[in-house]
């Protein structure tokens, strides 16, 4: 393979090699322009790539929040479940109380105080964990807003480097208005996201 590879030209390439080799072609507003937005594309570019990261990493937390809401909450339902085996167990405990002799009175009464006192920390347990549960599921919710903003701030980051290209091939001035508007659009936004806004 030779030493020159191959090599794929940007949309605002062409006008910048124009600009750097001396082409006159233009008048000095021109390569300001020019230069301006090369400089502005670059700078909102590695930011773009910032928040791009950002926005994935808070998608994938979101993702390993809600996994481990679903686990307490899977947890708490089993705690739920041998909580009734408890109660089941009390009751058949009660029942029994009423029909056996009293030679085994005492027997189930006792069995039914050790199942009254077992439901109490049962219960507390299941309840633990559903707030366990409920905790995961707002940071993964607060995640996903946050995941929101850095994607809304990504995407109008890149508006501003697609009007940056256009502002440059067709020299209109509005359209490099437009890509600091939508460049300026996107760092608040991305400014929000930081602040969990």
């Amino acid at each position: 393979m030779s030493g020159h590879g191959f090599h794929v030209h940007g949309p605002h390439d062409h006008e910048l090699e124009h600009a750097q080799q001396g082409d006159h072609h233009g008048d000095d507003s021109d390569r300001s322009m020019v230069n301006q937005i090369a400089m502005f594309t670059a700078i909102i570019s590695t930011v773009g790539a910032l928040f791009g990261y950002m926005g994935g990493a808070t998608q994938a937390n979101a993702s390993l929040y809600k996994n481990n809401a679903a686990i307490k909450k899977t947890e708490a339902s089993n705690q739920w479940n041998y909580y009734q085996s408890k109660s089941s167990k009390q009751n058949l405990s009660e029942l029994a109380l009423e029909l056996a002799p009293a030679t085994r009175k005492d027997f189930y009464e006792g069995e039914i105080k050790r199942y009254k006192l077992e439901k109490v920390d049962i219960k507390k347990d299941a309840e633990k964990l559903e707030a366990e549960s409920t905790a995961w599921d707002k940071q993964s919710d607060d995640q996903m807003h946050q995941h929101h903003r850095w994607a809304q701030a990504t995407t109008a980051l890149q508006v501003s480097i697609a009007l940056a290209a256009i502002a440059l091939l067709s020299k209109k001035k509005w359209l490099e208005y437009g890509m600091f508007i939508m460049g300026g659009i996107g760092v608040v936004v991305g400014g929000l996201a930081a602040a969990h806004i």
